[in-house]
């Protein structure tokens, strides 16, 4: 299973922020969307990933307030990446490795989606469900004096 799956299921919304923006109004958008992320982008290159993971680390570094604070300061300027073609087993050991929650889809310079820690979990879950299915009804199919001694 590739990316390209996931992101095929998942569809393709992106919510996205500036570097220069406020913190509280890139927090603002996480909360009413109801989403953990959001991609910091700056003339159309990928510059950023902010989380709520940055934002709480961004508050307690301020104090207990997001302040005046730009996205710039609380967003992880080196994000984990990875392209359609990455294989599912390879953005599971990348994503535990570094405990990423989210990850960007690259096709070279352009931003195709952001898959999560839950959709990769997702994917595994179904995936393994339809094998079952199949296997289940390999077996019931199966004719009697074939069929495997319990």
């Amino acid at each position: 299973m590739k990316v390209s799956d996931i992101l095929r299921v998942k569809g393709n919304t992106l919510y996205t922020a500036t570097p220069d923006e406020p913190l509280a109004h890139a927090a603002a958008v996480m909360a009413e969307k109801d989403i953990g992320s959001l991609v910091v982008m700056e003339h159309g290159d990928l510059v950023g990933m902010l989380t709520f993971r940055e934002v709480i680390q961004a508050v307690v570094r301020n104090g207990g307030t997001v302040g005046t604070m730009l996205v710039r300061t609380a967003m992880d300027d080196a994000p984990l990446t990875c392209t359609l073609e990455t294989d599912m087993d390879e953005v599971r050991r990348m994503m535990l490795d570094r405990h990423a929650r989210y990850m960007p889809v690259m096709d070279k310079r352009m931003l195709m989606g952001v898959i999560s820690f839950y959709d990769v979990a997702k994917a595994v879950v179904d995936s393994q469900n339809f094998e079952n299915r199949m296997l289940k009804a390999y077996i019931r199919d199966w004719p009697a004096e074939e069929a495997p001694k319990a």
